[in-house]
């Protein structure tokens, strides 16, 4: 006899509010439906009212998580419709935050994923490495949340060369720390137990729901903003995509273990090469031409999409995101049918979601 098991929107193995409603027949998942839509704060909306600097902050608050790259994109799509030419400098220093982003938002989802399989002494461990790229974005920037690095033309602050060495050093322990983690997770039998067919998403589904980032490279896909698009100067730098063919939890836990590897080795190449130069072109307010422009950028999670409209002031006309758990969350019934009731929270927190990003 079929039961009806809701899960959520609050529930303790959940990260944001969802509401999963699971079909079940004993332990076993048989159908599932997962619903939205239960935070909305305005952020489209409201930029419309704030002039260009003032958007930017606003947007980077879209997520706490990846709030960088949410200002990078806003910038960028303000530059593409004036038709700005950023200094190279601060394209380079732009990267170098990007992935230090990425890093601590991949090693932060490692630690919950750590925990939900039951791993704390691990998920303590993942979160403490993650913790010296905190630090590492607070020398940078000031902040360790909304860092308020992007402008519209550049970046607020230069890297000096002195910081370059304190990272490089930091950067040395978080690699040596994270190959640790990745062997773990490769070889563990209770983190085999857990992830390992568990959640699966074939090549095939992935491709017809769209599933985008890393949780469609841990289905085998090869897709990346950054190889795909080149954006801002990634076509300049040497890194790898990701991929993994098991389509599981174990696959995603293992691509973002890999990946960041890769964006360590983005920020050397980066500190290597740094262009000399201008890292912005001012302060001022800018008033920027009628126009609209679209761009992507490869968040920690996926594309993220920009759509600004300009009709000549100094105001935005439209801001329209889109953010990636909006494409990778239609994934989560197929994951979750055919396992167990108590794998349903691992199965939705394995794509990282952030359900405030997209009730923005």
């Amino acid at each position: 006899m079929s039961q009806i098991v809701p899960i959520g929107p609050y529930h303790p193995s959940l990260e944001e509010p969802v509401h999963a409603r699971l079909v079940t027949e004993g332990e076993m998942i048989k159908d599932a439906e997962v619903f939205i839509g239960y935070n909305h704060r305005g952020i489209e909306k409201l930029a419309m009212s704030k002039n260009y600097i003032q958007a930017t902050t606003l947007v980077e608050r879209v997520c706490g998580i990846c709030s960088h790259i949410h200002a990078m994109t806003f910038c960028m799509a303000c530059e593409g419709i004036s038709g700005v030419n950023v200094p190279k400098r601060a394209q380079y220093i732009r990267v170098v935050i990007e992935e230090l982003e990425r890093i601590h938002s991949h090693l932060l989802w490692l630690g919950i994923a750590l925990h939900l399989i039951g791993h704390d002494s691990l998920f303590m461990k993942s979160w403490a490495d993650r913790e010296l790229c905190m630090d590492i974005l607070e020398e940078l920037t000031g902040n360790r949340v909304n860092y308020g690095m992007c402008i519209y033309g550049g970046v607020r602050r230069d890297i000096t060369k002195e910081q370059m060495d304190s990272v490089l050093k930091r950067l040395d322990i978080i690699e040596e720390e994270t190959k640790n983690l990745t062997d773990f997770i490769l070889n563990d039998k209770t983190v085999a137990l857990k992830t390992q067919g568990v959640g699966i998403l074939t090549t095939e589904d992935a491709l017809r729901i769209g599933a985008i980032g890393p949780h469609a490279r841990a289905s085998n896909i090869p897709v990346d903003v950054r190889k795909d698009a080149g954006h801002s100067c990634y076509d300049e730098f040497d890194f790898k995509v990701i991929t993994y063919h098991t389509c599981d939890v174990f696959s995603r836990a293992v691509i973002r273990a890999l990946e960041t590897l890769e964006s360590i080795k983005i920020i050397r190449q980066a500190f290597k090469n740094m262009p000399k130069g201008a890292f912005n072109l001012g302060y001022s307010i800018p008033t920027i031409a009628p126009g609209e422009y679209m761009c992507r950028n490869e968040a920690p999670r996926g594309q993220l999409s920009y759509k600004v409209v300009s009709n000549g002031t100094d105001k935005p006309a439209r801001v329209s995101i889109h953010v990636p758990t909006f494409k990778n969350a239609p994934t989560v019934p197929t994951m979750l049918i055919g396992n167990p009731v108590d794998a349903a929270g691992l199965i939705v927190a394995s794509i990282d979601p952030c359900f405030s990003c997209m009730d923005r």
